[in-house]
């Protein structure tokens, strides 16, 4: 053992490493020791835009409950995001790579979890195209070592949960009409989505066959604070900010199910908390928007925000070639979780909007830092290149 290099609090064990890339890596503790007869609840992902939300949100509303945050500071994970529960007394963050199987099962026998949140994942489209082994690795065997470390340590299932937080995009592509109902089956058009489509039915296969306490949810498009800029609603934002061309795909008739990001928080709390063990719940903001038109109300909020002439950024608007496989329309329906745990939207889309611009723009110094190096490089290649 060892500390760990940039930050004296890090402890970092490690272990000899197996011949295959996911029984590899480190693993980083830093945080406060779990107080007896306290439930240990594990988030993977925390660090990333909707999971340092739903730490954020049990860290506060659970003072109870140990939080540990589980991240591999990837591309677009960001302690940043967190600074405001860092030091809170339930909160411990974990530095560790999901791809390293054994160290998955070293972190339950070490934290005894009660319960697993489990939303680290790949999940940009166009990286899956691009690099489609880092989602097969991450979203696929990393869930799978999560669900084999649950199995080998929970000897008593009783009292535990495996949550699984999945995407619409596992359904594939609507019409014009219709929506994703629980039951809809699998269609998915791209290696993302087809990633997450096999853990999910890894997760169910871990239920039906070792009796795992499973659940699972599959929620549409999120947008707020702490969104990555690959993102469309940040990226057109910062585009905006800076006057760079805001890059719409193919005729921007592509359509999408808006969610505010505290709103799949909220959903997150209830289904952990409250749903039945092998259940699958949709989570949407019934918010329909094509690409185009939600890029024009972007628009006219940041040119209203900026006091710029109306009509100023929509001059930015330059229709690049369409993805590759890029689907029609999706859309959500959440009757299940609405009618079985009562959640619902709390905010109207015109209102998270605003408050979500208003975030990015008095949060410029986080936008430099998450658009600096690596960022700039890959949207040259993604956007400038096409």
């Amino acid at each position: 053992m060892g500390k760990s290099p940039g930050n004296k609090n890090w402890i970092t064990t490690d272990c000899p490493p197996p011949p295959l890339r996911w029984e590899t890596g480190p693993i980083e503790y830093h945080g406060q020791a779990k107080t007896k007869n306290m439930k240990t609840i594990l988030i993977t992902g925390g660090a990333g835009f909707i999971g340092s939300h739903v730490v954020r949100r049990f860290v506060k509303k659970y003072p109870e409950y140990k939080i540990v945050n589980f991240d591999n500071l990837t591309y677009a994970g960001n302690l940043a995001n967190l600074q405001d529960v860092e030091t809170e007394p339930n909160y411990e963050f974990v530095k560790a790579d999901i791809t390293a199987g054994e160290l998955m099962k070293t972190l339950f026998r070490k934290y005894r979890f009660d319960g697993v949140i489990h939303l680290a994942a790949e999940s940009h489209v166009d990286r899956s195209i691009a690099n489609p082994m880092d989602f097969i690795f991450t979203n696929i065997i990393g869930t799978v070592n999560l669900l084999n470390a649950a199995k080998l340590i929970w000897d008593e299932m009783e009292g535990k949960r495996f949550y699984h937080i999945s995407t619409d995009e596992v359904y594939g592509s609507l019409g014009d009409t219709g929506f994703f109902f629980e039951d809809t089956a699998y269609d998915p058009r791209s290696p993302y989505s087809a990633s997450k489509a096999s853990s999910d039915h890894l997760v169910r296969a871990y239920h039906h066959t070792y009796r795992l306490p499973v659940v699972i949810s599959n929620c549409s498009n999120n947008y707020g604070p702490f969104q990555f800029p690959e993102k469309l609603i940040p990226l057109t934002i910062h585009n905006i900010r800076n006057n760079k061309l805001i890059p719409v795909y193919g005729k921007g008739e592509n359509i999408r199910d808006w969610l505010y990001v505290e709103d799949h928080a909220a959903a997150i709390d209830l289904i952990f908390h409250h749903a039945k063990i092998g259940e699958t719940y949709n989570i949407g903001g019934h918010n329909e928007w094509k690409n185009i038109d939600l890029i024009r109300l972007l628009c006219k909020v940041m040119d209203k925000k900026l006091k710029r002439p109306e009509g100023t950024s929509e001059n930015l608007i330059t229709f690049v070639k369409d993805r590759a496989g890029h689907d029609l329309r999706y859309a959500i329906n959440s009757e299940k979780i609405q009618n079985d745990l009562g959640w619902k939207p709390s905010l109207q889309f015109e209102e998270g909007l605003e408050k979500t611009v208003s975030w990015y723009l008095a949060n410029e110094e986080w936008m430099k830092n998450v658009t600096s190096g690596d960022y700039q490089k890959y949207y040259d290649i993604q956007y400038n290149k096409r």
